[in-house]
């Protein structure tokens, strides 16, 4: 059921990861810190040798996460076959949420597409990787915390962030120190967007995709431009009549498949959406 190529798709094309082959190949940083390339072909996960047991289990463990492997796709499909969604299900069948590799990578990368298209905002985010992170053979390590702190302003506008640059430097600081943190594994969905939105450069839609994204929390960004156009289309309304409640009323009943329903409807927009503008 799982379709590789159509999540890889989806993907931030961050330059952290490849698709070559009908093999996916991600960039990993392991405990220890080693950076090693490891890959998934839609059935096996392809490790590099001279992994420990232990470094091959977190490697399989991070492709899995990233993936989305373990998303039960099929009680998924049942939940909307009788509603106005049920397209979707053949439109973009075996296709996952992608996550992020680590919650820090997460919320940068979070902070970046903030006021942008999802297009530029992928060009930023790759930008700041060639910039501060480590080659691994063809791609990139994601860079850390201390590798972000460690670029001056002037560098950080050389990504085309703009003001977003500053939100970055800040919180990675804030990280850096402890007093920032991402680590929202057991905490509630209201929870933590009340604790992330404290910090200046995280409103709610960064707090709700961050917490999506980053930690795979049933959530979404229900203000989010894309996902209130996606709803509009298929409910045959205009983007601007459809506000974030309008957005949470029709998306909430469907429980603990909302956000991964949410996504589906933001990927039919960035689909549908090129060809609309034609018009």
């Amino acid at each position: 059921m799982f379709d590789l190529k159509k999540t890889v798709h989806e993907m931030i094309r961050n330059g952290t990861w490849k698709f070559e082959g009908g093999v996916f190949y991600q960039a990993l940083r392991l405990p220890s810190g080693k950076l090693i390339v490891a890959g998934y072909d839609g059935e096996d996960f392809l490790l590099p040798g001279g992994l420990g047991k232990e470094d091959k289990k977190f490697a399989k463990e991070k492709l899995s996460f990233i993936l989305g492997l373990d998303t039960d796709l099929d009680s998924f499909y049942a939940e909307i076959s009788d509603s106005p969604f049920a397209f979707l299900a053949e439109e973009f069948r075996g296709l996952t949420v992608p996550a992020a590799p680590s919650p820090y990578q997460a919320l940068m990368e979070v902070i970046a597409q903030q006021q942008v298209s999802f297009d530029f905002a992928q060009k930023t985010i790759a930008n700041l990787v060639r910039l501060a992170g480590k080659r691994v053979g063809e791609v990139y390590a994601f860079p850390t915390a201390e590798d972000i702190a460690g670029l001056s302003e002037a560098e950080l506008r050389e990504t085309k962030l703009g003001y977003r640059a500053q939100y970055i430097k800040n919180l990675t600081a804030l990280y850096l120190k402890e007093k920032l943190n991402l680590d929202l594994w057991e905490w509630n969905v209201e929870e933590a967007i009340k604790y992330l939105t404290k910090f200046r450069g995280i409103g709610k839609w960064t707090a709700e995709l961050f917490l999506a994204y980053g930690l795979r929390k049933n959530v979404y960004p229900a203000g989010d431009l894309g996902l209130r156009r996606g709803i509009a289309k298929i409910f045959g309304k205009r983007v601007k009549d459809v506000k974030e409640k309008d957005v949470r009323e029709i998306i909430e009943p469907y429980g603990k498949w909302k956000g991964l329903l949410a996504f589906y409807v933001t990927c039919y927009d960035r689909k549908t959406e090129p060809e609309r503008r034609k018009k």
